[in-house]
């Protein structure tokens, strides 16, 4: 019935980073039962405002409070990692696990993440090829040759073939690369014919296209849902602003991605039609959740503290809960 996102932003002038974290926990413990099909976390480095730079971390943290809940990374950098190193802690999730962790896979950028770990940001394409053609057989407990060495990563992981593996990005280089690699893949653009490049290169490969996902015009990307809207923007405005200025400062001059907002003031915001960013009523999460829709939520976007966190996702999960009734 919904979706649970985290990034963990926190600026200077929100809740404490720890808070925020345990919250995170707490939260995807407390809707595993209530509704929540997915919680989402998602990668960068070195941000002002402290984005998640360890997903894997707290997937595993939150895995261990949970039992059913799936967990998707979205989008991990591949280029910036050691793929030795993230299939050993791939294999260890999902064991901890039992197979609820899902990636999506991206290529990176922002060049100052490159800078932050002293990549060259120019092959980043060539290198995530590279280590996705050796990603799955060492999470499978396979001896790999990589870089003219012989590897073996165990233990191995416990779900057979390994986790599941999406490509993210809007490009039609990440439609080919899920293709050629025989992975879903996840588009934040609705870019003409991608859908189509990606199943012919599935085909082309030997594979069968996986899972799919394309932007709804129109559809949200973090929903809160309140008693009473006004207040809400009143309280949860900057909040909502921050995520929206610090992730459209990640994409300068883009504007194909479905997430992106432009507005630089909460009534901006708050008037897209249409925008990713919304409040809803209760009656609207209901018929929104009844058009056969998960609803996003983003219960800490912008380091919304917890305390006011908790009343929103309390009413949205009423609402969801109304639903289906």
């Amino acid at each position: 019935m919904f979706t649970l996102r985290f990034d963990m932003r926190a600026p200077d002038w929100a809740g404490p980073p720890a808070d925020l974290y345990g919250a995170a926990i707490d939260m995807c413990a407390w809707a595993e039962t209530r509704g929540a099909a997915l919680a989402v976390l998602s990668e960068h480095h070195g941000a002002a405002d402290g984005h998640l730079p360890a997903p894997l971390m707290l997937a595993s943290a939150i895995a261990g409070r949970t039992r059913t809940l799936a967990i998707l990374l979205a989008a991990v950098a591949i280029p910036l990692w050691d793929p030795v190193r993230l299939a050993e802690e791939m294999s260890v999730l999902d064991l901890i696990s039992r197979g609820r962790v899902w990636y999506a896979f991206g290529v990176g950028h922002r060049r100052e993440e490159f800078e932050h770990f002293g990549v060259d940001m120019t092959t980043r394409g060539r290198v995530a090829d590279e280590m996705l053609a050796v990603l799955g057989p060492l999470v499978r407990g396979e001896v790999v040759s990589y870089r003219g060495r012989q590897v073996r990563v165990t233990p191995a992981c416990a779900t057979a073939g390994g986790p599941m593996v999406l490509i993210a990005g809007g490009s039609k280089a990440a439609a080919r690369r899920a293709g050629t690699h025989g992975f879903g893949f996840v588009s934040q653009t609705a870019l003409p014919g991608l859908k189509e490049l990606y199943e012919s290169e599935c085909r082309a490969h030997g594979h069968e296209p996986g899972m799919i996902q394309f932007p709804v015009e129109g559809a949200p990307t973090t929903v809160f849902v309140a008693e009473d809207v006004d207040e809400a923007w009143d309280v949860l405005g900057p909040h909502l602003l921050h995520d929206a200025i610090m992730a459209a400062s990640y994409r300068p001059g883009d504007d194909s991605v479905a997430s992106i907002s432009r507005a630089d003031s909460v009534a901006a915001l708050r008037a897209e039609s249409g925008g990713p960013y919304r409040i809803f009523t209760p009656n609207e999460a209901v018929d929104y959740i009844r058009g056969g829709r998960l609803l996003p939520l983003h219960p800490l976007c912008g380091g919304v503290a917890p305390d006011v966190a908790w009343p929103y996702l309390r009413c949205a999960v009423a609402a969801a809960a109304r639903a289906q009734g």
